[in-house]
């Protein structure tokens, strides 16, 4: 038998105030599409820095092929075979493809001029063997997230690394782009490489890997053979409960009209209509889910409900008021919160702490600010203490703990902590459980729920089909900016909203 890809034995990393890693073990055959499963703060992502050289352990042994290594930085990773694609993507938009994989690696002529040609005749090569269909001279902005995730493969590819590391690889990504992605996966694995990759998808889990490592709190807890573990099997090991995936809810009782949209359109970042002439309603006390595929004008159209880009043309409504011109700041106190899709652009600060990031909307208030307008701080850690307490949210150094410090998951319940406790009359989640565990989207999804059983209204915009049909009284459907048909919740399935995402209008 071939020694293990990977090994890593006992391996302990220590932050301040948190144990990250506790004597954890992985094992990773080699050709392998191995899982590494867990709770948001697990441990998973310092697990696979270390391995990668981002973080070096306080203790304990990783051997590469059978031979024990030292890994101390990304380059000693990447001349072991290692590469990793991280959650965040690394790339420069205004670069082309082949200028973003060739960086730091440029081939160059015999003057010293850079050769292009042939970095580009090889990224086409590459491209083409893998099966991933990249141009190499589009530039990173004009292309999809789905293509960018595929240049971060190629990155990895073209420093010829056969042990592969994807962190949340599928966080970003549509439905149609995770198949996708983990066709690649076995293409790969078919070559010969090695995969580790994290996950809080127990489907994708199903679909890909061979084996999974489960990670509690820092610690490891099994290694199990996907094909003989259920996925109640895996979420209890993960979290350790059991969890309920589909969340039990009484019939929405609609009440007053709170949202109306009126021939809206607003214009996207290339200077064309992104939303083009939507017309919906939301009402107090019901969920109203807006499905489609990526690219259809959802970001923008949340963005513009919140002040976050202007209106071209058409209403904005709240409670029979006009705020298409009002300013951020006056549709935050006329009632409206939100969970934006991006969280480290719109949704947090990152190099503030959380509670200086729980109190983003709320600082002028006489909670958190005297008259002579001074913070006071021994309250702003008290509200912290009790919505990390509230919402689970595992922060190492508590409400001192600054927010780039934290898992995604854990950011992300930071942000959906602060809008709900501002008691938004209309609540908007753009893509609300993106990157969480299935303990903390149970957790999420629970909370959706009671905020529109308190008669808030709530547009709920996710990618993820089973979440629209879960928590959703009723669904509109938006395909090229336009609402393509509307479905109560009750009577709507899969095969429908897919026929309506594809521009067949009901």
């Amino acid at each position: 038998m071939p020694a293990p890809a990977i090994e890593m034995i006992n391996i302990t990393k220590v932050f301040p105030g948190v144990i990250a890693n506790d004597q954890v073990n992985l094992r990773v055959e080699q050709g392998a599409i191995h899982a590494l499963l867990g709770e948001n703060g697990a441990g998973k992502s310092t697990l696979m820095s270390i391995l990668f050289g981002l973080y070096e352990p306080d203790s304990g042994i990783i051997k590469i092929r059978g031979k024990r290594v030292k890994i101390r930085s990304p380059n000693d990773a990447t001349a072991l075979g290692i590469g990793m694609v991280h959650q965040h993507f690394r790339l420069i938009h205004n670069f082309t493809v082949t200028e973003n994989i060739i960086l730091g690696l440029e081939l160059r002529r015999r003057w010293g001029n850079l050769d292009l040609r042939n970095a580009e005749k090889r990224v086409a090569e590459l491209s083409e063997t893998y099966g991933l269909s990249v141009d190499p001279l589009a530039r990173i902005e004009n292309i999809t997230v789905g293509m960018q995730q595929r240049v971060e493969i190629l990155k990895i590819l073209y420093r010829n690394a056969d042990i592969l590391i994807f962190d949340e690889p599928t966080a970003v990504l549509t439905p149609q782009e995770i198949d996708e992605l983990l066709n690649i996966f076995h293409r790969l694995t078919a070559e010969g490489k090695t995969i580790i990759f994290i996950t809080h998808k127990l489907k994708e889990i199903k679909a890909a890997a061979g084996r999974c490592t489960i990670l509690r709190r820092g610690r490891y807890i099994d290694t199990v053979d996907v094909n003989a573990a259920s996925e109640s099997e895996l979420a209890e090991k993960m979290v350790g409960r059991s969890v309920n995936f589909r969340i039990e809810k009484q019939p929405a009782r609609p009440g007053d009209l709170i949202l109306k949209l009126e021939d809206l359109t607003v214009t996207g970042s290339r200077g064309v209509p992104a939303v083009r002439g939507l017309s919906l309603e939301v009402y107090a006390g019901e969920t109203v889910g807006i499905a489609g595929v990526d690219g259809n004008g959802q970001p923008e159209l949340a963005a513009a409900i919140a002040g976050l880009l202007p209106v071209k043309s058409g209403k904005i409504l709240l409670k029979g008021r006009d705020v298409s011109r009002e300013s951020i700041k006056n549709r935050n106190k006329d009632g409206i919160g939100m969970v934006p899709e991006d969280r480290h652009k719109h949704g947090l600060i990152l190099d503030f702490r959380v509670d200086e990031n729980l109190i983003l909307k709320s600082f002028r208030g006489k909670n958190y600010s005297n008259p002579a307008g001074f913070l006071r701080f021994s309250a702003i850690a008290k509200h912290a203490n009790f919505l990390i307490e509230e919402f689970d949210i595992r922060a190492g150094n508590g409400p001192a703990t600054l927010a780039k410090s934290m898992s995604g998951g854990n950011q992300q319940k930071v942000i959906i902590a602060r809008e709900i406790d501002l008691s938004p009359e209309l609540l908007i989640m753009s893509q609300p459980t993106r990157g969480l565990d299935v303990g903390a989207i149970e957790y999420i999804h629970r909370r959706i729920i009671e905020e529109r059983d308190k008669g808030r209204a709530v547009l709920l915009i996710s990618f993820e089909l089973d979440e629209i049909l879960s928590l959703c009284d009723r669904i509109a459907v938006i395909s090229q900016g336009r609402i393509a048909g509307e479905l109560p919740a009750g009577e709507a399935d899969e095969r429908q909203i897919g026929a309506l995402m594809g521009g067949l209008h009901g």
